[in-house]
């Protein structure tokens, strides 16, 4: 029976979650807290459970046999409005499933997918939802409208004619070659607006969804962006300026969060959604340490960071929501696993001075503080600057004017080749270097990622 939220303004299905484990996969577990936390986010009321372990799934109904039976009478017993899945079903074993249990049948993908349309609010994310939908329904179409196989009957129509569900497949990719094009559009305009901000340090929020990287936003930078306790609250990049103490301003930003499965037609989709995260001088992977799956959303977010080409970048690990572990033997364990990690609260600052310390540094392994000392004429070079560094101040003595800057490490070469004095003031984290003649700078080696 199909209930009505009036707190919420929302109908509320009645669903029973579905686990399948396959024996082959160890790190499946039978728990389905992340697929109850997903039906709830999408408006539905649990109103039962079951899982079963398989060596393969069945080629029909995905389930055996006995335990299909089994899952009909739950349905009909809970007077469930549809299954949900915990897998990723084939089209033929959705319909199978629907026909045997009398109620409609979501697999994991579909679920997200649903959530993902409800949460998307900027034009940008409705697009790629709709594009990841339509990809995701194409092969789908027969059990979604059973009209669709009908042939077109009626003056004018008779002939040899078309079914209906080529015209409507047809429709369907073209609408996904229009939605395609108009994404790539939005990419190359985003890659552009990020290239504006170039001269800009940068640094992205990474990570499994509700693992609490929207309240560090608002912690680290005073924002007020929307923060809540379910699965997906945020869907579209936010970027903020951060003050970094003993640093300077940084630009941090607010990225989607990853998930165990995540669907390949949303990270498709979400490209230029996650172009902040590409083109970012560090990633801060936060990760829920209060979850007793925070192994598990910890490898898999690392998973997507490979999918999306992004687990070669410079990268530190936030454990956050400690206030939240009620056993700190859990955090030593996380740690003594994780030796690099950062422990935090987002919600009470705890350990916050450490992060950024450890972000200076960490952006102090790519930039320098700098002087550059130059003759006033050498307008080249004063250009360049300006252009690629971070301008802080300016003294001009006699001929000469000496730009006090932070610059990446790679342009070195460039301000020497033109005739311009380096003294280091200072490696971003507020400890002094030695000054070093022109032309004698070390180039320290860059650092890795943090070991996963």
């Amino acid at each position: 029976m199909i209930e009505l939220d009036r707190a919420r303004g929302i109908i509320r299905e009645k669903a029973v979650l579905v686990g399948v484990f396959l024996t082959d996969r160890p790190d499946a577990g039978p728990p389905l807290d992340e697929l109850k936390g997903l039906a709830e986010a999408a408006g539905a009321r649990v109103v039962g459970q079951l899982t079963q372990r398989r060596p393969a799934p069945d080629a029909a109904t995905y389930m055996g046999r006995g335990k299909v039976e089994e899952l009909k009478a739950l349905v009909r017993s809970a007077h469930a409005d549809l299954a949900i899945f915990d897998n990723d079903l084939t089209p033929a074993q959705t319909r199978n499933l629907e026909e045997t249990l009398g109620a409609r049948v979501l697999d994991r993908t579909e679920l997200i997918l649903d959530i993902f349309a409800g949460r998307a609010r900027t034009y940008e994310a409705r697009l790629a939802v709709e594009l990841a939908q339509l990809e995701y329904s194409l092969p789908r179409l027969k059990r979604m409208w059973t009209h669709l196989s009908r042939q077109k009957k009626g003056i004018g129509l008779r002939g040899p004619g078309e079914k209906q569900i080529e015209t409507d497949r047809r429709l369907v990719e073209r609408r996904i070659h229009e939605l395609r094009c108009e994404l790539a559009a939005i990419h190359r305009r985003r890659e552009r607006e990020v290239a504006t901000r170039s001269d800009h340090l940068t640094v992205s929020l990474v990570g499994y969804t509700n693992a609490g990287k929207s309240t560090l936003l608002n912690l680290l930078t005073g924002a007020d962006v929307l923060t809540e306790n379910a699965l997906f609250s945020t869907l579209d990049t936010r970027t903020r300026r951060w003050q970094l103490p003993n640093w300077g301003p940084v630009l941090l930003s607010d990225t989607v969060g990853f998930i165990r499965d995540l669907p390949h037609h949303l990270i498709a989709s979400f490209k230029a959604t996650l172009e902040e995260a590409r083109q970012a001088h560090l990633l801060l992977h936060v990760c829920d340490g209060s979850s007793p799956a925070v192994f598990e959303q910890v490898s898999a977010a690392y998973r997507v960071l490979e999918e999306i080409g992004l687990d070669e970048k410079d990268t530190l690990l936030i454990v956050n929501k400690i206030d939240a572990m009620a056993d700190r033997g859990a955090l030593d364990v996380l740690l003594s696993r994780y030796p690099a990690a950062i422990p935090i609260s987002a919600r009470t600052g705890e350990g916050i001075g450490h992060l950024t310390v450890a972000v200076a540094d960490a952006l102090g392994r790519t930039f320098l503080d700098v002087d550059v000392e130059m003759g006033v004429e050498n307008g080249r070079l004063m250009a360049f600057l300006s252009a690629h560094a971070e301008v802080l101040s300016k003294q001009y003595r006699d001929a000469r004017v000496t730009v006090h800057c932070r610059v990446a490490r790679k342009h070195l070469g460039r301000i020497l080749r033109d005739r311009g004095a380096v003294r280091p003031r200072g490696n971003g984290n507020g400890h002094p270097e030695s000054e070093h003649p022109r032309g004698e700078l070390e180039i320290p080696r860059a650092a890795g990622r943090d070991t996963w």
